[in-house]
């Protein structure tokens, strides 16, 4: 089969064995798949990438001296079936897959590691138990979306936000994107989305931002008016003087009054911010900026060292969330909504390419503004983006 893998940060179009399905898996002929961020990383900090995961007990990661097929936001329709597997799902059926592999007793992730090839080829290797047939007729061109959106789902839902609350994502990339995408799926009524490049703020309001601002302009954290949110240390201080003043000025005891607000979930407001960009100094800078006790969701990768001042979070009293993938539920659900039409995911894919031509999409990429997704198509023989 065709393929492309990376070696050394070089992209190359090679012909490779047709894979074969060990026990419980099933190969799928690839009709898509997205390039990834990560993808874009992995290429040229893969060993870095490694020692990271390794840290945490996964050492299966890709190494830059390593053949690897990329690839794992993937469609496909069922090709063949391994051995003690169900069959429930018809040959040639179109599905898609959690990218998660077994090699023996070892886990593996698809298309990060080289013993998992990924979906940059005419054919990749799942597991059945992880493969899931698309419903309501849903398109595979928008089927491929569904595991960088359930990136977004998750980081939502870890979230906890609310259909009231104020989201604000900084950095309208692909994973912005799928945050704001399922955020307006969720219900939430103000989404505030920020970045500088021009053509990435179309593609927010495409998503369905609510409001879209650039950075060097417009603060993200006062798009949206006056919320009532704390700003600085003295007016909370303030508000707890005045607060108690008021209090005590009742006939009844303050502090079964204070009890209760709190019972009542009553307390100071303030937005949810989704950190999408994964750059050195972006959380710190956020965490400088956002009013005082913002949530912050931390789904941008940075896969170098970074710095924050923990004191500025300290007396702001700064939720910090970092967040990473999903669940095979939340992969299941994100596809349903695609399905059901309850999510705006098609903006997010700007372009094309075969696998002729993956290296010029990554250099499309690699200069933000035009594209946000691009979709190789093994059956395509374009090579460049369209």
């Amino acid at each position: 089969m065709r393929a492309v893998t990376v070696q050394h940060s070089k992209l190359e179009l090679v012909e490779l064995a047709d894979p074969r399905p060990a026990a419980g898996q099933v190969v799928l002929d690839v009709l898509g798949c997205g390039i990834c961020g990560s993808d874009l990383h992995a290429r040229t900090h893969a060993d870095a990438e490694a020692d990271a995961l390794t840290a945490v007990g996964y050492d299966g990661f890709m190494r830059s001296d390593q053949q690897v097929v990329l690839g794992h936001e993937f469609v496909g329709q069922v090709a063949e079936y391994g051995p003690g597997t169900r069959k429930k799902i018809a040959p040639g059926t179109p599905v898609v897959a959690v990218p998660l592999t077994r090699r023996g007793a070892e886990l593996h992730a698809i298309g990060l590691s080289a013993a998992a090839p990924g979906g940059y080829a005419e054919r990749v290797v799942v597991e059945e138990s992880l493969m899931f047939a698309l419903p309501n007729g849903l398109s595979p061109k928008l089927a491929v979306l569904t595991e960088p959106l359930a990136v977004g789902w998750h980081a939502v839902r870890r979230a906890e936000v609310k259909k009231g609350d104020e989201a604000i994502v900084i950095g309208c990339g692909p994973v912005g994107l799928a945050v704001i995408a399922m955020l307006k799926a969720q219900g939430v009524g103000t989404v505030v989305a920020s970045d500088f490049s021009a053509g990435r703020r179309e593609l927010a309001t495409a998503c369905g931002a609510d409001i879209v601002v650039d950075p060097g302009v417009c603060s993200p954290y006062s798009a949206a008016g006056d919320h009532g949110y704390l700003t600085s240390l003295p007016a909370a201080v303030g508000l707890a003087i005045g607060t108690m003043e008021k209090l005590r000025a009742l006939p009844v005891p303050w502090h079964q009054v204070w009890r209760a607000g709190e019972t009542l979930g009553q307390k100071p407001k303030h937005p949810v911010i989704f950190e999408c960009v994964g750059a050195p100094g972006i959380l710190d800078g956020i965490i400088a900026s956002a009013p005082l006790y913002s949530r912050i969701v931390v789904a941008g990768v940075c896969a170098e060292p970074d710095t924050i001042r923990p004191v500025i979070a300290i007396n702001k009293e700064i939720d910090l969330r970092f967040v990473v993938g999903y669940t095979p539920l939340e992969f299941r659900d994100t596809l349903h909504l695609l399905a059901e039409g309850k999510v705006t995911a098609a903006p997010i894919a700007t372009g094309t390419v075969g696998l002729a031509g993956v290296e010029a999409a990554f250099e499309a990429l690699a200069a933000p503004g035009r594209h946000a997704k691009i979709i190789i198509e093994p059956a395509s023989s374009a090579a460049a983006p369209s």
